[in-house]
């Protein structure tokens, strides 16, 4: 038997996270016992205190036991906090050096989505890869500078410690480790009772590329102004430098501090959200679609679109445009 210790942290927390976790693992349990096999998994939800309201005042959650409670524990889940990541760890930090003790004795350390920002903070990601929802990704990366945040990935799993992506990629990890502790059987049956997909490695096509803009270099976010209004256009970074009164060496150096992205790599992201967009919602097809965001390589659009969204752009137009899924 695993035991898995699911918390329930206080402020506004991921009620579909704990509830979500909860079920499927208890679901595991039902579905090996028409199998004729034991449970394998002993699930509970832990918290600081009995009652643990949340701060939207719509919901409270009831742990079944509390930290201090539980000696041992095989599985730690941190459910996505809401809150801002500060106020989060403020609000639970009781939990964390419980949190370090149990994987120093030998447990395993499971956070979902923005859960990985308190997971964080207990240091066990120090040093390792990590996943977060897309949409906080930047954030994450100015926080935790030492975690590798490799925010294209569903999940990630190292020496122990796991994370998933956003939202319902909590989901993947599930099954991720279900598959591990019960079997792939299991993972295979409980991917089927609740529909889900199995085996999915990236969310890299749900990513919406908005630009690196919460810094205070002005000239930079011209520079990125210029680019999103002109990503039609071939534009050098020479030129671009020149219209910014910059030398190029100064702007290449100050554009990759302000976003973490070259000028080149900003260009082609640019490019590459144009291009979904109208995969999504136009009746062009791809060849038309490559042209008017300024391509005219098929190869190096196909190449450069699949590196960044993780699928071809038939394959991404095929998935995404209603016109397209209908017939």
């Amino acid at each position: 038997m695993k035991h898995i210790s699911i918390l329930i942290p206080r402020g506004h927390t991921s009620l579909v996270n704990i509830a979500g976790a909860h079920q499927i693992f208890n679901m595991v349990n039902e579905i090996r016992a028409d199998m004729n096999k034991s449970a394998v998994f002993d699930v509970h939800l832990v918290g600081l205190e009995e009652n643990v309201p949340q701060s939207t005042g719509l919901f409270s959650a009831s742990p079944d036991c509390l930290m201090e409670d539980v000696r041992t524990t095989d599985l730690i889940i941190i459910p996505a906090l809401h809150d801002n990541p500060r106020k989060g760890y403020e609000q639970n930090k009781e939990f964390v050096p419980w949190i370090v003790d149990q994987y120093t004795a030998g447990a395993e350390v499971a956070s979902f989505c923005v859960g990985a920002f308190f997971l964080a903070e207990t240091g066990l990601l120090n040093g390792k890869q990590c996943a977060t929802h897309w949409m906080h990704a930047e954030s994450f990366k100015t926080m935790y500078p030492t975690i590798h945040l490799v925010d294209e990935k569903i999940m990630t799993e190292e020496d122990g410690i796991y994370t998933s992506g956003g939202a319902y990629a909590f989901t993947d990890l599930l099954l991720h480790i279900i598959e591990k502790y019960a079997g792939r059987e299991e993972a295979i049956m409980a991917s089927k009772a609740f529909s889900l997909d199995i085996s999915r490695e990236s969310q890299s096509d749900f990513i919406i590329f908005k630009g690196q803009k919460d810094h205070d270099d002005d000239k930079v976010r011209e520079a990125q102004q210029f680019i999103e209004s002109h990503y039609q256009e071939k534009i050098s970074v020479g030129n671009l430098a020149s219209h910014l009164a910059m030398s190029r060496r100064t702007l290449e150096r100050r554009f990759k501090k302000a976003t973490r992205n070259t000028v080149t790599e900003y260009k082609q992201r640019v490019k590459v959200e144009a291009a979904k967009r109208d995969l999504e919602t136009s009746r062009k097809n791809v060849t038309e679609v490559m042209y008017d965001v300024g391509y005219s390589d098929t190869k190096s659009f196909r190449n450069l679109f699949n590196r960044i969204t993780g699928l071809t752009p038939l394959d991404y137009r095929n998935k995404y445009n209603k016109e397209t899924a209908i017939v």
